[in-house]
């Protein structure tokens, strides 16, 4: 799915109050957009219940979208919503917040820039990469 020119990605947070990786996921987003230029507006959504949880199709905090997609690899058909804290499994091992490097590909597919250094959707990656 790629943006009209001009029009913003979409960018949600879906997270708890509560999070301890809130700020992480906030900061890996916010560095992102500001490095691949992409215009984007940023949502911080805080889901509170399960009802929301449910109607949300949460993944658990934090969970990040571009354009309505998880951006990691393989998770937009899952089930099992929930207000638990999400882990990742990054290059680096388990960690509380998705890979910066399936942010930026999530958001330069929704933007219709190309994927440079583009690893496969299986191949995992830490947090701060490049």
């Amino acid at each position: 799915m790629t943006t009209e020119p001009g029009r913003p990605v979409r960018i949600e947070i879906l997270t708890r109050r509560d999070c301890p990786s809130r700020a992480m996921a906030v900061a890996i987003v916010e560095r992102v957009v500001e490095e691949t230029g992409v215009l984007a507006r940023v949502e911080l959504i805080y889901l509170a219940t399960e009802l929301q949880a449910q109607r949300r199709r949460f993944l658990g905090s934090p969970s990040v979208r571009v354009d309505g997609r998880d951006v990691e690899p393989g998770s937009n058909g899952r089930v099992g919503f929930t207000l638990a804290c999400r882990i990742y499994c990054g290059e680096s091992g388990l960690q509380g917040w998705p890979d910066a490097r399936w942010v930026r590909n999530a958001l330069r597919i929704a933007a219709g820039q190309p994927l440079t250094g583009y690893s496969s959707p299986s191949e995992k990656s830490s947090a701060t990469s490049p």
